[in-house]
Parts: C-alpha cells; sequence; structure tokens
C-alpha cells in the first residue's frame, strides 16, 4: 500500500510539473507573439514619424460622376535611417469605392518636369486607427535625411455621389451631396496643406465650412491649414447640383475571336443603368423634346463609344432586333459610335444591348521573338465616362493554341474555359479576365500570349474538302448502286 501511494504522489508531481512547464512555455509564445506586434507597432509609428510632408495641395473634381482627386505631396526624410516606400491613407468609405490609385514621382522644374510612375500596392498596418486603409508607394531610390521628393497622386473613385432628394420628377434637377474630410488623412504630420473641390455647377446647396474655407464661382477651397498632426480629420458635405448622366454598365462581356484568317471579331454585351436620382411621376415624351432646356436634364440618350481604328462591319442590337439609330465615324487614327437607346434614360432606367465589329488581324495580333504570338488589345470599356460594375473579358484562341497567359498591368481574376465553334473538334481555349469597378483609365493594353502551329489551320479546311469528298462519293455510289428488289428473268 506504501508502495502505491508514493508511486501516485510521484506520478502527481510529475504531472503538476509538467503543467507548470507548459504554463511556463505558452506564457513565453504569448510574450514572444506581443514582443513582435509591439516590434512592428514601434516600427511603423517610427517610420511615420521619420518622414513628414511639408506641403500637400489636394484637388477634387466634382463635374462627373466619376470623381478624380489629385494629390501633390512634398515628403521630407527627417529619420536616421533612410526610408523606402510612402504610405497613402484612406477612411474606409473610401476604400470600397476606389476604382485605381496611381502614384508618380516628380523630377526636375517646370518646362523640363518629368514623372517617374511608381508602384503602389495595398498595405496592412498593424496600428490602422479607426480602420484606415493604406497603399504602399514604393520610391526608385532610398529617400535619406533631409532629402525631398514630390509625389504626383491620382486616385478615382466610384458611386461617391449620393443622389439626395433620392426621387426627381422629369422637370426637376439632379442634386447630390458629397462626403470627405477638409483635411487630408495621412499617417505623417503635414506641415501645410490646402484642398480645391471643383462643383459641376455654380448651384451649390450647402457646404459645410472649416475655417479658413473660400467659395469663387465653382471652387470651394478649403484651407491653408498649418502644422496639422497625423490622422487629422474634418469630415465635410458638400451638397450640389448635378446634372452629368449616371452612367453605369452593371455587367459588360467582351468577347474577342482572334481568326488567322484575317480578322478579329468582338461582341460587347451591356446592361446599362443610369445610376442618378430615380424617375418619379410619369414621363411626358411632349415635355422631353419641346422643352428640352428644363425637361430631363439629368438624363441621356446618346452614348458615345470610342472603338478601334478601321473598324468594319459594326452593329447595333438589342433583344428586339437591329437599331438603326446610330452614327459612325472613322479616320484613321480612332473610330467612334455614337449609339442611340429606343427611349432616353432617367434614373433607376436600365437598358440592354449588343455591340459588334470586326478589326484586321495585322493590327492587333503579333509575334514574339521566341516565336509565340500575341494579341494587344485594349482593355476596360468603349464607352466615354461610364463605370463598369463587373467586366469580363473573354479571348477566343484559334482551335490548336496551347499554353495561353496573359499580361494585364493590373490585378485581374484569371481563368480558362473552352469553347466550341463550326467544325471544331477539341474546342477553342478562351481565357477569361475578370474586374470589378472598371473606369476609364483601366482603358490601357493588355497582352495574351500563345503557342500556335500553323498546321492546324489547314484542319478546318481539310475537314471541308472531306466532307465533300465523302458526299460526292456516296451520290456517285448511289447512282451505280441497283437497290431494287424484283426476280431475275430466267431465259
Amino acid at each position: 500500500m506504501n508502495m502505491k501511494v508514493k508511486a501516485q504522489e510521484l506520478s502527481g508531481e510529475r504531472e503538476k510539473k509538467d503543467q507548470t512547464a507548459m504554463e511556463a512555455l505558452l506564457r513565453f509564445r504569448l510574450a514572444l507573439v506581443f514582443s513582435v506586434f509591439a516590434l512592428l507597432s514601434l516600427l511603423a509609428r517610427s517610420s511615420s514619424q521619420d518622414l513628414q510632408i511639408a506641403n500637400a495641395e489636394r484637388r477634387i473634381d466634382l463635374t462627373s460622376h466619376i470623381i478624380k482627386v489629385y494629390l501633390t505631396l512634398k515628403v521630407e526624410s527627417n529619420g536616421a535611417s533612410p526610408a523606402s516606400e510612402i504610405l497613402l491613407a484612406f477612411p474606409p468609405t473610401q476604400v470600397d469605392h476606389l476604382a485605381i490609385v496611381k502614384a508618380a514621382a516628380s523630377v526636375g522644374k517646370r518646362k523640363k518636369k518629368t514623372y517617374q510612375p511608381l508602384d503602389v500596392t495595398p498595405s496592412e498596418q498593424p496600428d490602422s486607427p479607426n480602420g484606415t486603409k493604406y497603399f504602399s508607394v514604393s520610391l526608385l531610390n532610398l529617400l535619406g535625411k533631409g532629402e525631398i521628393i514630390t509625389l504626383e497622386v491620382l486616385y478615382i473613385l466610384t458611386h461617391s455621389l449620393k443622389p439626395f432628394p433620392e426621387e426627381i420628377s422629369q422637370s426637376e434637377s439632379q442634386l447630390v451631396y458629397y462626403h470627405d474630410s477638409a483635411t487630408i488623412l495621412s499617417p505623417y504630420a503635414i506641415k501645410q496643406q490646402t484642398t480645391y473641390i471643383k462643383t459641376p455647377s455654380t448651384k451649390v446647396e450647402s457646404y459645410t465650412k472649416v475655417d479658413p474655407t473660400n467659395r469663387v464661382d465653382k471652387e470651394l477651397k478649403y484651407g491653408p491649414y498649418d502644422d496639422q498632426p497625423p490622422y487629422s480629420y474634418s469630415p465635410i458635405i458638400i451638397h450640389c447640383e448635378n446634372n452629368n448622366p449616371f452612367s453605369v454598365v452593371e455587367e459588360l462581356v467582351r468577347e474577342v475571336e482572334i481568326s488567322h484568317w484575317g480578322s478579329i471579331q468582338i461582341t460587347e454585351h451591356y446592361k446599362l443603368v443610369h445610376a442618378g436620382a430615380r424617375h418619379k411621376g410619369i414621363f411626358s415624351r411632349v415635355d422631353y423634346q419641346s422643352r428640352p432646356s428644363i425637361s430631363g436634364l439629368s438624363s441621356f440618350k446618346h452614348i458615345l463609344a470610342r472603338l478601334p481604328p478601321r473598324v468594319h462591319s459594326v452593329y447595333y442590337r438589342d433583344e428586339i432586333g437591329n437599331i438603326s439609330s446610330s452614327h459612325l465615324r472613322t479616320d484613321s487614327r480612332k473610330s467612334e459610335l455614337e449609339i442611340e437607346p429606343r427611349y432616353p434614360l432617367f434614373g433607376g432606367w436600365k437598358a440592354t444591348f449588343v455591340i459588334g465589329y470586326g478589326v484586321p488581324l495585322e493590327d492587333f495580333l503579333f509575334e514574339s521573338s521566341d516565336g509565340r504570338r500575341y494579341l494587344n488589345f485594349t482593355f476596360g470599356c468603349p464607352l466615354v465616362e461610364t463605370v463598369v460594375d463587373k467586366l469580363t473579358v473573354k479571348v477566343v484562341l484559334p482551335e490548336g493554341s496551347k499554353e495561353p497567359s496573359a499580361v494585364v498591368p493590373f490585378p485581374v481574376d484569371q481563368h480558362l474555359e473552352t469553347s466550341y465553334s463550326y467544325l471544331d473538334v477539341v474546342g477553342r481555349t478562351v481565357v477569361v479576365l475578370e474586374k470589378r469597378n472598371v473606369v476609364p483609365e483601366h482603358s490601357v493594353p493588355f497582352q495574351v500570349y500563345y503557342n500556335f502551329n500553323p498546321i492546324f489551320m489547314l484542319a478546318e479546311p481539310f475537314m471541308l474538302a472531306s466532307a465533300f469528298f465523302f458526299f460526292f462519293v456516296a451520290c456517285v455510289a448511289y447512282l451505280h448502286i441497283d437497290l431494287s428488289i424484283r426476280k431475275s428473268q430466267n431465259v
């Protein structure tokens, strides 16, 4: 019995020791995690303290439903360690509406000034207050102590102008409001800053005043503000008139079909909506046509599409059939298609239609130095001043194409599909590119590379020749074979 009791005591002591060791190990790991987080926070704070903005100027353009913000930052380094990046801060209410963020370094003065594009990527910071989101601008050269760099930043916001009132009649003007801050949100201290806001018209219902505030004609000026600490934020609301059409494509599918026989066929499927203040009441065609200056100011009935040069076989149709109310203007540098829906579009109204056209193969298909073929085409939406909520670009490669790859200058979702057309055997490879929140600044060239053996060009002609050959053989055989059933005559 004594031996059993001693064994139980020993096992209990071992369990206590093991438990104590586990607790010590857990405490050590927690302390290590907290120290890492503290170090990251300290580094973030130190990097923010090492940089300051000597002068900042922001210009906000509200003349369209696509808001463009131009930001000029004169950044100065005061830290002992050189800086390799500069952070741009955005409130969480703007991040979801950000379509594009570009940055460039300004080099030189006045007429000799040049701009060097810089990489901009989303960044996560451990000590971001109130859900602030960041973008990191990577510098080409390290910014040492006492050095100054001038950054030119452009970012574009969509769906940020809210109609108020939300419903208007045919004869009323469209009023919208815009939320922002009189001071620039930044993780760095700003010595001096000024914000200019350009309104669509001189009719401004109301605006928030943060002294000093000045208004001249179509421009509001906030500032200059001196010695603002990091993360300064002064909310403002601007309520003004904006009768520009809010053209939004809810979904656009562009199909680019490559044929090595001399042409590229493009088919574009649109789901267009007027995203402005919703129309209320009845629609009077008589008032709309007889009094265009006061009736339906925010509506639109003409849409301009900028197409590639040398287009041919252009068509414009909807579910009913062909729409003849379109005008095409072409020259050697561009093509413009002015289309008119079957009815004018007021707020909340929608229209679906298809635009198709062909372009010469030699203008867009080339061969690289390694023997691969590649398509050089324009991404984005051809419609002018239009936001696309969801854009899908499908590049249909010729049958027999292998190892396709796409090169796009901004992040997109990519995957491959297979489609079948006339006389296809194994199907055609389709490179699918998808992107949301697309603006006109996304209309830049992209490339799709692939390998192709020219012998596959003979597959379809060979199939047609073989089909005709066997058809004629069958006809000849049918004419020479006696298929009648009769008794043989005995002589």
